[in-house]
């Protein structure tokens, strides 16, 4: 795998980026791999506790990464030019903040130059989420979470 350019994310729309750099740019919160909930009357978005089973919810990566579509329905594949689209990316999510021309945080392991530092700063599901096959579907409404970024 090739060597990543320093500060390769910045002034770069997202469809500049290569594979390895997009890839690069997930800071492995896991919250898009939450379980969420939409209201269609209001088109609001509740994010639960509630984690898609493949997700390692202690490193937040997908236990699948490779064949995740043919394991989960509703994964999504995230791409440049659905970002803007997306109403339910986080706020902290690095595609949405380069979407919208914001830097990345501190935090976000590119910046930070630590894998650990979004778990550090309380960003990442860690230790806060559950399996989806640990709950039953009649009570997903129960394990909505209202986190603050």
């Amino acid at each position: 795998m090739a060597e990543l350019a320093s500060g390769f994310w910045k002034n770069r729309p997202l469809e500049d980026l290569n594979p390895q750099e997009w890839e690069a740019l997930c800071d492995g919160c896991g919250r898009c791999c939450l379980v969420k909930l939409e209201d269609f009357d209001s088109d609001a978005v509740y994010f639960t506790s509630i984690a898609c089973e493949l997700l390692d919810t202690e490193n937040c990566r997908c236990q699948n990464y490779s064949q995740r579509f043919h394991k989960v329905e509703d994964c999504i594949q995230l791409s440049a030019d659905r970002v803007g689209r997306i109403n339910w990316l986080p706020s902290t999510c690095a595609y949405r903040l380069r979407h919208e021309g914001a830097p990345l945080p501190e935090w976000h392991p590119l910046v930070s130059g630590n894998p650990d530092s979004v778990h550090e700063a309380g960003i990442s599901v860690r230790g806060r989420v559950i399996s989806e096959a640990h709950v039953h579907p009649d009570s997903i409404e129960e394990h909505i979470v209202h986190w603050v970024d």
